[in-house]
């Protein structure tokens, strides 16, 4: 799964659609080429680029009926079709198409035509049954003149997000039209879209994904879509209530699909007269109230995506009569109530996703009774109780179980040992206190995603080798060593367990091999000894979090080799000596907590060369000597704590260069949150920090992106509090208290607006109290 998979995907369907097109339209014809359609074509080709060496059979020596990707009449020998789709060309379209006069089917899809307009002389082409330009990286106004294609049955300009209409009149003579793919298109100007669209007698399949259509024009009484098959809107804009004139459009509708296009209100019980509809698609939008409870007359139901909406009320029982149904997706949503048992008679469904919802009850094996082909199963984020005896075999093979924060335990899930086809395992905070059994560890090797935290499993991880892409093992009861990681392995986090052993013996077990790993976190465990020096055998490493352990001796040298590490946490240990400067080569670190250890001498000047660092946290060592002004180099810093030091000296004046405290950044979410958080396939891994802004210790995490502090307290910090530091207005929390400093506090320490609190007791301060600080409301 994942942005690879998909376009491994994407590419396998591209090839195969260019490979059947090609070999579709190979020679098939015992007719002459007419000689004026050939030159045509050749001056055709003369214009297009062909990367692929599609038109490679196009020659003035052979016949053109015989050519690649045209096709002629068996009787004339003239061209009656041309398919130049997939052949990735770009260039001028020739207007010797206009030479074509017989031609009925004209397709230049999923090509690069560089932002160029839509030809208007195909408005000439009036032989034309079929026009297929969608992804082809056409832009501007829609040619009117296509209009003219009065015969036309086909028309797709969809996928050219360019594109746009100042009207759709011209539309109004193509009455033949059946299938018709304006999406991406902006037609946002005409308002009376729906009206002209509408007087197509004959339209089947009707595609408007992403046009910024503003309205569905909820004052029609109603609308003459009497033989739609397809209703494709789509990413819209509509603001409104679903109309009324839903519920007549036409007996034939099999596909309704109204996603994410801001509709509010209820689902119109006129929905359900669409006897013959198989998809009904209105996740993403406002909609309130209770799903209608007669859906289950909808028969030939097979998909229904209700998901992320604002809908009440219970699950209908009435769904479990809809003998072919296949999805129901019904995530983040208000619903409660239970889960109707009739949901058991589905032996069609592949897919159950109700978690972020109200619903309560249980859940035992007679809801599962026929659902055979159960592949997706999502209850997570519920209060509902899974309770099913220890030796119950479900009728299905799950691939992927999300089931996080609803009641499981306390005992281990055996059920779980006859799914032999996971791939995501998602069980995080279900109450679970028992032991993991003995077939557990082997039986995830094939499962790419475990998320099991928070719960109370316990067992000994000693010896075991772990081979899932990604492991959340956080916060259980598990001790041990480390375990073994296979080279699949990307993300492993322990934390918060009782794990122990020497750090050295896990970091060094498979010398020479290159580990994949890119996130480790075994922070709050009871590790030990000193960090080794086979980091070069770990080089995808970005997260790095050995934080409250018993680690000790010194930051080795050798730790240069994570070139690509982004966090490293190494917090509440014990080490000792320097930060060693091979860790500049680092350049990527954005967080550095070094807080809590015995780490003396100065701070290196070379930490100012860290430009992408966010955090810097020092506290509580025994560092020595000035604040280094090459800090002020680093304009990204939001936190810097240094507090609880020996540092002394004076407090530099160029702090006020550190632009991330000076200005408001609009996006600050996007900023600084998720470049402190490593998006992965099912969910995140969210940094964490120890900080004390009002005195008191608090950790932060999903909230660490809005913190910016600094911390100088608990120093041997002497001189005057620069009067540099008020431009500093987006800081939160200053603390200069526990120092040597002297003279007035700078009168315009008020204008630091964002200021939530601020200490500088215990100084050698004086004067009078700034009127400004009256402005700061330290809320």
């Amino acid at each position: 799964m994942g942005a690879s998979f998909a376009t491994h995907v994407l590419f396998i369907l591209w090839f195969f659609a260019a490979t059947f097109t090609s070999s579709f339209f190979k020679a098939n014809s015992n007719a002459t080429c007419n000689e004026k359609d050939k030159q045509a074509l050749l001056s055709l080709k003369r214009g297009l680029t062909d990367p692929l060496s599609r038109l490679s059979s196009w020659s003035d020596h052979e016949d053109c009926c015989r050519w690649d990707r045209v096709r002629c009449d068996n009787k004339t020998g003239r061209v009656t079709e041309l398919d130049l789709s997939y052949t990735r060309s770009s260039g001028e379209i020739s207007s010797s198409l206009l030479e074509l006069e017989f031609l009925n089917y004209l397709d230049l899809r999923w090509n690069d035509f560089n932002c160029t307009t839509i030809p208007s002389f195909l408005g000439s082409m009036g032989s034309l049954r079929h026009l297929g330009l969608n992804s082809a990286n056409f832009s501007g106004v829609i040619p009117h003149q296509l209009g003219n294609l009065s015969g036309l049955l086909y028309l797709n300009l969809g996928g050219n997000s360019d594109l746009y209409a100042d009207n759709l009149r011209w539309m109004s003579n193509l009455s033949s039209i059946q299938n018709l793919d304006l999406s991406f298109a902006n037609l946002h100007k005409e308002v009376d879209w729906l009206q002209i669209i509408s007087k197509f007698p004959s339209l089947l399949k009707l595609y408007l994904a992403d046009c910024q259509l503003d309205s569905l024009n909820p004052s029609l009484g109603f609308v003459n879509f009497t033989s739609l098959q397809v209703l494709y809107l789509p990413h819209n804009h509509f603001n409104h209530e679903i109309p009324n004139w839903f519920s007549n459009i036409s007996t034939s509708l099999l596909v309704l699909d109204l996603r994410n296009s801001s509709l509010k209100g209820e689902i119109p019980h006129g929905i359900l007269n669409f006897q013959k509809l198989k998809s009904l698609l209105l996740n993403s939008n406002i909609l309130t109230g209770k799903i209608p409870e007669p859906l289950g007359q909808v028969k030939h139901l097979i998909n229904l995506d209700l998901r992320f909406n604002s809908l009440s009320g219970p699950i209908p029982s009435s769904i479990g009569n809809l003998s072919y149904f296949g999805d129901l997706f019904l995530y983040k949503n208000l619903l409660n109530g239970t889960i109707p048992k009739s949901l058991a008679l589905l032996s069609n469904l592949k897919a159950l996703l109700v978690g972020y919802n109200l619903l309560t009850g249980t859940v035992d094996e007679g809801h599962f009774t026929k659902l055979s082909k159960l592949k997706y199963l999502d209850m997570s984020f519920t209060s509902l109780f899974f309770n099913v005896n220890s030796n119950w075999v479900p009728p299905f093979q799950l691939e992927y179980a999300w089931m996080s924060s609803c009641k499981i335990g306390p005992n281990f899930p055996t059920w779980l040992q006859t799914q032999r086809s996971l791939k995501i395992l998602e069980m995080f905070q279900t109450g679970i206190s028992d032991k993991a059994p003995s077939w557990f560890w082997n039986w995830t090797s094939s499962i790419e995603i475990i998320d099991l935290s928070s719960n109370r499993i316990e067992g000994d991880v000693s010896g075991i080798v772990l081979n899932s892409t990604i492991l959340n093992l956080r916060s259980n009861h598990f001790k041990g060593r480390m375990p073994q990681l296979s080279t699949k392995v990307k993300v492993l986090n322990i934390a918060n367990n009782s794990i122990y052993g020497s750090i050295s013996t896990f970091l060094c077990q498979q010398r020479n091999v290159k580990n994949k790993l890119e996130i480790l976190d075994a922070s709050n465990n009871l590790l030990s000894g000193e960090l080794s020096h086979c980091w070069k055998y770990w080089p995808s490493l970005i997260r790095l979090n050995f934080g409250s352990n018993s680690i000790s001796g010194r930051i080795p040298y050798s730790m240069s080799s994570l070139v690509a590490l982004q966090s490293l946490h190494l917090q509440n240990n014990s080490i000792i000596g320097e930060i060693p400067s091979s860790l500049k080569i680092c350049s990527n670190l954005r967080l550095i907590d070094l807080g809590d250890n015995h780490l003396s001498d100065i701070i290196p000047l070379w930490i100012g060369d860290m430009t992408n660092l966010l955090i810097l946290r020092l506290r509580s060592n025994r560092f020595k000597g000035h604040i280094p002004l090459q800090i002020c180099q680093i304009s990204s810093l939001r936190v810097l704590d240094l507090a609880n030091n020996s540092l002394s000296g004076t407090i530099p004046k160029c702090l006020k260069n550190i632009s991330a405290m000076t200005i408001r950044e609009p996006n600050i979410r996007d900023i600084s949150f998720n470049s402190l958080r490593y998006m992965y396939d099912s969910g995140s891994y969210i940094e964490n920090l120890k900080l004390v802004p009002k005195g008191n210790e608090l950790e932060y995490e999903k909230n660490l992106a809005f913190v910016k502090i600094i911390d100088l307290s608990s120093n041997n910090l002497f001189g005057s509090i620069p009067v540099e530091i008020s431009i500093l207005s987006e800081l939160r929390f200053l603390n200069l208290s526990r120092n040597h400093l002297m003279g007035n506090i700078p009168k315009k320490i008020g204008s630091m607006k964002e200021l939530e609190s601020i200490d500088l007791s215990q100084n050698h301060l004086s004067g009078k109290i700034p009127p400004s600080l009256s402005n700061l409301t330290f809320c």
